[in-house]
Order: structure tokens, then C-alpha cells, then sequence
């Protein structure tokens, strides 16, 4: 194991694997999600700096959970934020569904499927005698 620094609260932990956090940064990082997710099931048409400064969290970390797919927007909310690749308005995730499916187009026919096997035309057997001299 390897021991590291907080990067919040620069605390001594055993750093095991993820962000270098240590896990009571963790638990107060978990106790704001809950309140950011009851915060907007209350208040349905808040905006991301609204959300952000009513619950005391940063934008970014807002929209790390929406990437994550931790926080889900309706069609109707006013919150989104733009997929990495074209720069559309999504809810949720890193990507919108047009660029989901040519990326997963792309994958698919970079995939080469094994060709049936050549089939190489037999060698004409023939009937005559051969001598060795």
C-alpha cells in the first residue's frame, strides 16, 4: 500500500486506488451528493450555479456526477451540459446518442471478422506412373 496526502484536507491515508482522497473526505463528498439529489428532486428548474450555491459544492464536482451518470436530468430541466465529442446538449453521461452510435459503428467495423477459409482447389491426382532414375 502506499501512503499519500489528502488532497482535500492534505491527512495522511493508505491510497488504495480512485482519486487521492481520504475516505472522511469521502463520506463528506457522499453526504453533499445526497443533498444536491434532495436539493433538486425539491427544486426541479434549478440551474447549476443555483444547485451549486444553495448546497455549497463546486460546479465541477456537479458535473463530474453528471458525467458519472450519478446525477439524471429530465428533457425537460434546464440543466445539460455538452457531449465531449460534438458539443450537444446532454443530460446525462460523457457522450450524446449520435456519437454513442458511431462510435460504437467505428469499433464494430475496426473488428475484423475471420473470413471463411480459402478453400484451395485440390491437386488433380493423375493416374500416371512416375519413375525415379
Amino acid at each position: 500500500m502506499e501512503v499519500r496526502n489528502c488532497r482535500k484536507c492534505g491527512r495522511l491515508f493508505n491510497y488504495i486506488q480512485g482519486p487521492p482522497i481520504c475516505p472522511g473526505c469521502k463520506d463528506l463528498i457522499e453526504k453533499k451528493f445526497v443533498e444536491v439529489k434532495e436539493f433538486i428532486r425539491e427544486n426541479v428548474s434549478a440551474s447549476i450555479p443555483e444547485i451549486s450555491k444553495q448546497c455549497e459544492v463546486e460546479p465541477a464536482l456537479l458535473q463530474q456526477w453528471i458525467r458519472e451518470e450519478r446525477l439524471i436530468f429530465s428533457e425537460d430541466s434546464p440543466i445539460g451540459i455538452n457531449c465531449e465529442l460534438c458539443g450537444a446538449m446532454i443530460k446525462t453521461g460523457r457522450l450524446c446518442n449520435n456519437c454513442k452510435n458511431d462510435m460504437i459503428n467505428g469499433l464494430n467495423s475496426s473488428i475484423r471478422r475471420p473470413a471463411a477459409a480459402e478453400k484451395k482447389p485440390a491437386k488433380e491426382s493423375s493416374n500416371k506412373m512416375r519413375f525415379l532414375k
